[in-house]
Formats: structure tokens, C-alpha cells, sequence
């Protein structure tokens, strides 16, 4: 009978290497959906999945709008000027410590915030819906009278908010901006839509 030749090591090192790619690549490609499908969709973000921010590179007087549950988000990093304006206005305001229901307990304060430079408020009138404009510019350069704090004028029926989203006394507008449910993630991270602090 024949004898079979030496099996050669050489080639079957290749080939159990090409064997082993092949075999990563094959699961790269099933692991690759399944993966992707435990990421939030677009359809669970616009029914309140939580955004995440960055808000490091935010400097002092401007604002962002994100968007949470379809709706836009304002985030400002308010100036000492801008606190300070609040301070001055809160007699003019309809609720200054919000104390209307469906606000967070964060949100009671004058600066309705937990930390008092970063405001955060869903940009939408509490009167019909509309997107008010920002004049954040304080005093007659806002084209809003002397005395403007800076803030927001709602330019479907004239409602003003102050730079905390509170609505000025006799104004449609029944209550506050809204504060939504957030949390800070670390200093430069903040997370839209989840309240850690309890609502």
C-alpha cells in the first residue's frame, strides 16, 4: 500500500489563518446589525430618548438649540450681566419662582436651574406653540424698551420671557418656558430627557 506523504505545516498554518479571517469577518458582519440595533432609532429619539451634550465649548452669552422629543432645546450660558438682570426683573415676572405644577424642583428658583450660569428650556410659547425669537440683548438695543432683561418675544400674540423663561406679567402666555427633565453628566456633559435629581 502507498504511504501517504507528511502533511505539510506550512500550508495548513495558512490555511487555518485564512480560515480564522474569514471567520472574524463573517461575524463582523452579523455582529455589525445587531450591534447597531440596540442604538437608539431615529422614531425612540423623537418619542424622548435622552440627548447627550457637549456643552464645553459654549462660551458665556451664547446659546444652542438642540432638539428633544421634537421639540427645540435651548441651552444658554448666561453672563454675570445676565443673572444679574434677572435678579432686577423677577417683580415683573408672572410666576418668578416657578411654582406652577410639571416643573422640576430644580426648576423653582430664580434662575430655574441647577447650576445658575446654564439655562436650559424647551423653545416653545406656553401659550400656542409658537417659537419665540431671542433678544437676548439687555436694555434699548433690543428694541424691547429701557428696562429689557434680554430674553425671548414670542412673535405670533407678543408674550415675553426673561432669560430664565419666565413670562412677564399680563401676557397670553399662561406659564413659564418649560424646564425639561436633565441631568449633568460631568461639567461639560449634559443629558436632555433624564432626571436624576427627581422631577
Amino acid at each position: 500500500m502507498a504511504q501517504m506523504p507528511a502533511p505539510d505545516g506550512k500550508k495548513r498554518r495558512l490555511l487555518l489563518g485564512a480560515t480564522s479571517v474569514v471567520g472574524a469577518v463573517g461575524a463582523a458582519f452579523v455582529a455589525t446589525p445587531f450591534l447597531s440595533s440596540m442604538a437608539p432609532s431615529a422614531r425612540a429619539k423623537a418619542a424622548g430618548a435622552p440627548v447627550e451634550i457637549d456643552i464645553s465649548k459654549l462660551e458665556p452669552g451664547m446659546m444652542v438649540t438642540v432638539e428633544w422629543r421634537g421639540r427645540p432645546v435651548w441651552i444658554i450660558k448666561r453672563t454675570k450681566e445676565m443673572l444679574d438682570a434677572l435678579g432686577k426683573a423677577s417683580d415683573k415676572m408672572a410666576d418668578p419662582e416657578s411654582g406652577q405644577p410639571l416643573q422640576p424642583e430644580y426648576a423653582k428658583n430664580a434662575t430655574r436651574s441647577i447650576k445658575p450660569e446654564i439655562m436650559v428650556v424647551v423653545g416653545i410659547c406656553s401659550h400656542l406653540g409658537c417659537s419665540p425669537s431671542e433678544k437676548m440683548t439687555i436694555g434699548p438695543e433690543s428694541g424691547l424698551g429701557d428696562d429689557w432683561p434680554g430674553g425671548f418675544y414670542c412673535p405670533c400674540h407678543g408674550s415675553k420671557f426673561d432669560l430664565a423663561g419666565r413670562v412677564f406679567k399680563g401676557m397670553p402666555a399662561p406659564v413659564n418656558l418649560t424646564v425639561p427633565p436633565h441631568t449633568y453628566l460631568a461639567d461639560s456633559r449634559l443629558l436632555i430627557g433624564e432626571d436624576k435629581k427627581g422631577a
